[in-house]
Parts: structure tokens; sequence; C-alpha cells
């Protein structure tokens, strides 16, 4: 039997699909509904100080015919009282007890207004809190949101007046817009979080129309930077993740988000560390029953492989991280291309005459140009596999070398520093590495 029952910092849920702190989490009746649907937890949409929201407040990116790979909003908080907000929570987690119902909070930087809101949430029966350190637009130009999340100093001072009293898991979540995201997580260690949950959104300005020169889109002919999720920023967000596991200053468990469409994102932020996965975009594409398709997703590959609680596979990605200094020179992969499932679209051969290393040939067959990889030239950089539009066509194989291994930290230490062209020339030619 799987069990995907998780327990953060705590915060205990019947899976580890949680809605994210956003518009589908903004009301009882909302997370109810979720609660119905599956979902096993839920970040209450931020709760402060009540705000006002502008209209046309969403734009997305669609591509190659797929909506929504990227959803940027300039919504703020809850336009909700924060008594209506902390009543519904109250009367969720009493429907509700087995759920995680996590609070969102978010106050200006004063010591008395944070203690007062905190205790005031606590009472609402809250399984636990998340500061919202990363809403990059509205807010930060308030001194909120991002505004915190990128001064460590502010996210360790804020985070140590709510840790002063509370008595409930307390979640920083971080802000992408930062040069390293472990400094902040970091900070939010020092000042006593029980976890961290990220990235938050990622500051962008969606785009410009070419008729009227407004930025999309407009609100009374003008617009501005917001925050950008949905799949589109899946790979930052878990790069970001990484980097907050591996750091041992930290050590904290995570709630992952970020671009989580299906079970299989999910579980790439299981294996890079994450306890608990978050999502938004998906859920506002699609609705909330894709948790469905989550849950018999990830729970039919576990079965499949074995596994039976998500504690044996969370962080199990981490190990193959590496630096490029550590990584083996000597290995050689070469592009192979199956004759039998080629379309002939040529586009591999484009892709690498024109921008990669000229290792493809079309070479005459049954009346037609059926592109061949030179292996002796393939350098193995993947971009034919990339750009071919027929799954398993193009497949990168690797060739033994007899379990050479040499790495550039190690190649360091062998040749003369500073190192001349004709010195790393002279060791490519040795290890029989092909110069182009």
């Amino acid at each position: 039997m799987v069990d995907l029952s998780i327990n953060l910092a705590g915060i205990k849920s019947p899976n580890p699909f949680w809605l994210a702190s956003a518009p589908p989490s903004n009301s009882g009746y909302q997370v109810c509904k979720a609660f119905e649907a599956g979902w096993g937890g839920a970040v209450w949409k931020t709760i402060g100080a009540p705000v006002m929201n502008v209209v046309n407040r969403y734009a997305a990116i669609d591509y190659n015919g797929q909506k929504i790979i990227g959803l940027n909003n300039i919504e703020l908080i809850s336009d909700r009282s924060i008594e209506i907000n902390l009543k519904e929570i109250y009367e969720t987690k009493k429907l509700w007890p087995d759920r995680a119902v996590v609070a969102s909070l978010m106050v200006e930087s004063d010591r008395q207004i944070w203690h007062d809101i905190v205790k005031r949430t606590i009472d609402s029966g809250a399984d636990g809190i998340e500061l919202n350190y990363g809403c990059p637009h509205g807010m930060s130009e308030r001194g909120m949101g991002s505004a915190v999340g990128q001064v460590p100093e502010y996210c360790e001072m804020i985070t140590e007046w709510v840790t002063e009293v509370s008595s409930i898991p307390v979640l920083v979540k971080l802000t992408p817009n930062i040069t390293d995201i472990r400094f902040p997580g970091r900070a939010a260690k020092k000042g006593k979080a029980s976890g961290i949950s990220l990235i938050n959104t990622i500051n962008t300005i969606m785009g410009v129309n070419l008729d009227t020169f407004e930025i999309e889109p407009s609100r009374g002919g003008k617009g501005g930077h917001g925050g950008f999720a949905g799949p589109a920023v899946k790979p930052i967000a878990l790069n970001m993740v990484s980097e907050i596991a591996r750091d041992p200053e930290i050590g904290l468990p995570i709630s992952g988000m970020g671009g989580i469409s299906n079970w299989k994102d999910a579980l790439e932020f299981i294996l890079l560390g994450s306890t608990s996965v978050q999502v938004c975009t998906a859920a506002m594409h699609y609705g909330f029953r894709i948790v469905d398709d989550m849950i018999d997703g990830m729970t039919n590959w576990m079965e499949e492989k074995g596994y039976t609680s998500l504690d044996q596979i969370r962080g199990k990605a981490l190990p193959n991280i590496t630096n490029f200094g550590d990584m083996n020179l000597l290995s050689k992969y070469v592009a192979h291309i199956d004759e039998k499932k080629c379309i002939q679209c040529n586009l591999c051969y484009i892709a690498c005459e024109d921008t990669a290393h000229q290792c493809i040939d079309l070479l005459p067959q049954n009346g037609k140009r059926q592109p061949t990889v030179r292996e002796a030239d393939c350098v193995g950089c993947r971009l034919c596999y990339i750009v071919c539009p027929v799954e398993n066509c193009i497949t990168m194989e690797e060739k033994k070398n007899g379990g050479a291994s040499k790495t550039w930290n190690e190649l360091m230490k062998e040749l003369p520093q500073p190192m001349t062209m004709e010195d790393l020339r002279a060791w490519q030619h040795k290890h029989g590495i092909e110069v182009h």
C-alpha cells in the first residue's frame, strides 16, 4: 500500500498536494470545494489589511497552441477583511480536521502588528502560518512582500517577531527575485522558521502592444510589472528548491511550488527535497479536479517503483547535482538517428549546420535526403535531440571509454597555470578527444 501522507514541520496532510496562496484559496467556499476534490491542504490567500485590486490583472503567454504556459498577475492580497478570513479558516478547519490549512500573512513591518495578527491566526485553528515575503508588485512598493524577501536582515527580523509569539509552525515564503536564494533562506533559519516555501512569482512584464505601445494588459493605457508563474517557471523553481535543500546552513523542510501542473512535476520537486507541493496556475487553468490525476499518477508510479511512502524518495535526486568542475570531461555521448522513425523534416540538420557543430549530413536514400550523424565529429551537445519532433527518433548514446574519468578540477591540477590553448590541445590529444 502506498501512503502519500506527509508531515511538514508538524503540519500534516493526507497527501502532498496543497493549493498555493492565491485566488483559488481566497475563501472558505473554495478551499472546502478543493478538499472535497481531494486536495491535501491549502495555503489561504494572503491575509492583511484589505486592499482594492485593479481590473485586467492577469496576462498569459500561450505558445504553439498551448494555453497559459506562463501566467502573470498584479493581484494583491485578500480584498476581504481579516475578521472574515479568520472566521472562514476556523469553519473550514472544523469541517476538515485532517487537511492542512495554512494562513498566509503579510502586514506592515511593525512588531506589534505582526504579534497581533499571529495571535488572532492561532485562535482561528490554522495548522500553520506562511509569511509572504515574495509578492513582487503592489505590496513591495509599500515595503512588504519581496521588499522583505530581498533583504535577509528584514527577513530574519520579521520572522523573529512572528516566532516570538507563534505556537504553530511558521513557514517563510521566499521570493525568486534575488541573486542567491540561500541568503534569505539562511535568514529565515536564524529567525527560527519551521520551514521554507518557494518559489513565489517572478518579476516580469508580459508584453507591449505594437499598435498602441501600451504595456499588456493595459489599464487605462497603463501597465506594469507583475508576478509570473505557471509551467514556464518550473526549471527556475526546481533549481532554487534544490539550492535550499542542499545548503547545510538551512536544513529546514520545504514546501515547493512553481509551475507544477501534474504528478510528474510534483515528483521532481519531492525528489529535490520538497515535502509538500503547492499548485496555483494549473488549478486556475483546469479547476480543482486535476488533483485526481496527481494522486493517481503519483500512487501508480510509486507502486511501480516499489516505494510505499514519500519519505523513501524525498531528496533522492539531490546527490546527482554537481558543479561543472566535478563533471567528467572524458564522458562521450553521440547522437543517433533512427531512420525508421525519421520523417525527414531535417530540423536536426538545420540546427546542427547553422548553430552547432556541422556533424549531420543529408545523404540520398530512396529518393529522399536522410539526415545521418557523423559520429567522429559529433560533440554530443544534444541540440538535434531537442529540436526533433518525433519522440525517441534521436537518442544520445554513450560511448564507453574504459571507465576513464577526468574532471575540470582534476585537469587544473595537471596542467600548468596559467594554461595556454596549446596546453589544452595537447591534453585533449593525449586522451583521444577530437578537437573541432
